[in-house]
């Protein structure tokens, strides 16, 4: 059985879209779940994998997009990607495993691509799914994807407002716990008795006014997904209660006797660093390493401003005012401002303004004070430089790594997605200006 044969049966063994290419790029096996995926005819030992893809003459590191055949290439190891590629359902997000296909003296062979379709995010306004196509929302999706294929506990972290219960339910929607329920527990604001009550549930009484039984959102998550919000705000009397049942998936109702049972998977968030919160002692540290198997981290706004459009395009479309639209100069302005709500935040200033403006246009003066005084802010600022004298670009890089390095607080990969570059490319720049993050 020659080289071809193997490779074919072992393509048709993959229940995802898969296909074996060589560095040239050219397609030589393909299952039928991957010819069933795209429009394009592939044919064997002339189709390449972007022109079916991506309907391109080039590869896909020429449109500004990772290649995982390079990464490959570089690394003689498996790599990842999360693409845009036109499907027979239009444009798509897909996620790419690929991985460097050895013979039995080590010698590389060819490329092993698996897809994964992305079914809870879109390029485009699409009811239901989160929407974007910026590097730090693409990075995002890999790692949702990642988590979605087992039930490791899943740590949401981010900024207030950036979409954490929608992170949570693209997990569980992406699991195989999806056909079951999922669950919200908002821990702000919990005392110990509702804690207990409304996660257990009650026997008939328990207490004074319960006069039937009543089901907990632990009893009623069986099978399903539990997301925990704002975890870090559970005092520390209630986090022992709340390690205990994480450990166990055991509990008991208020009033009850009976030890119950639950089969649920974890998903938990916090805008707090929950680290800080344990060299405080405001967070168990037990608790924490039991909930952070698999941290998630969510871009901010400021961060995804190649979103904006597409953002502002969706919330209009799914609105009172559909048939109203944002004029150029209004998301110009839109895409200068800071926005410390983040995506809420953005929803909100769509609304008001829809609302204020009389014409079927938006304008930037239909926008709320608070969007409009960053125009001035950022005018003066480019008057300040203007005023100076002129620097090198290398000059002006170095004294804004400079001072990124004392301010930032993040992780070095949180910083690159920041600057919208790879984790390579910035300590090669921190290196260049002899620079180091505090």
């Amino acid at each position: 059985m020659n080289n071809t044969t193997v490779v074919q049966s072992m393509i048709n063994a993959i229940d995802k879209p898969a296909i074996f290419i060589t560095p040239d790029y050219v397609i030589h096996a393909v299952n039928q779940a991957y010819r069933e995926t795209y429009d394009a005819d592939v044919i064997l030992g002339q189709s390449k994998c972007h022109q079916i893809s991506h309907h391109s003459d080039q590869p896909c590191d020429k449109h500004g997009e990772e290649c995982p055949l390079l990464q490959c290439q570089s690394t003689n190891r498996a790599a990842s990607a999360v693409h845009i590629h036109s499907t027979v359902q239009g444009k798509s997000y897909c996620d790419i495993l690929m991985k460097p296909i050895k013979d039995n003296s080590g010698m590389v062979l060819g490329f092993l691509e698996i897809l994964d379709a992305i079914d809870y995010a879109s390029t485009e306004s699409k009811k239901g799914t989160m929407v974007g196509q910026s590097a730090p929302f693409k990075q995002m999706l890999n790692r949702i994807n990642r988590a979605s294929q087992s039930n490791i506990a899943v740590l949401l972290q981010g900024e207030t407002g950036s979409g954490k219960e929608l992170v949570a339910k693209a997990v569980h929607q992406a699991s195989n716990r999806n056909d079951k329920p999922f669950v919200v527990i908002e821990c702000t604001g919990l005392s110990e008795n509702l804690f207990e009550s409304e996660l257990f549930g009650y026997e008939k009484g328990a207490f004074t006014g319960a006069t039937s039984s009543k089901k907990g959102l632990i009893e009623i998550a069986h099978g399903g997904t539990v997301f925990f919000d704002e975890i870090g705000d559970v005092p520390m009397n209630m986090q022992v209660k709340l390690l205990r049942l994480l450990e166990t998936q055991c509990y008991r109702a208020v009033g009850g006797l009976k030890q119950k049972r639950s089969d649920f998977r974890l998903v938990s968030a916090s805008h707090k660093n929950l680290l800080d919160l344990v060299e405080k002692g405001e967070f168990r540290r037990d608790l924490y390493y039991r909930i952070a198997g698999f941290p998630i981290y969510l871009p901010s706004l400021r961060e995804r401003y190649d979103d904006i459009p597409t953002l502002v395009n969706h919330f209009i479309k799914y609105s009172d005012y559909k048939h109203k639209k944002f004029s150029s100069n209004a998301l110009t302005l839109l895409g200068r401002y800071a926005f410390p709500g983040n995506i809420r935040e953005l929803k909100n200033i769509i609304e008001q303004s829809a609302l204020i403006a009389n014409e079927d246009v938006i304008h930037s003066s239909d926008l709320p004070e608070s969007v409009q005084l960053s125009r001035t802010s950022t005018d003066e600022t480019i008057a300040v430089k203007l005023n100076t004298e002129l620097m090198t670009l290398d000059d002006m890089e170095c004294a804004y790594l400079s001072q990124v390095c004392e301010q930032y607080a993040g992780s070095p990969a949180e910083l690159a997605i920041t600057l919208n570059i790879s984790v390579r490319t910035l300590y090669r720049k921190l290196q260049r200006y002899g620079l180091k993050l505090s």
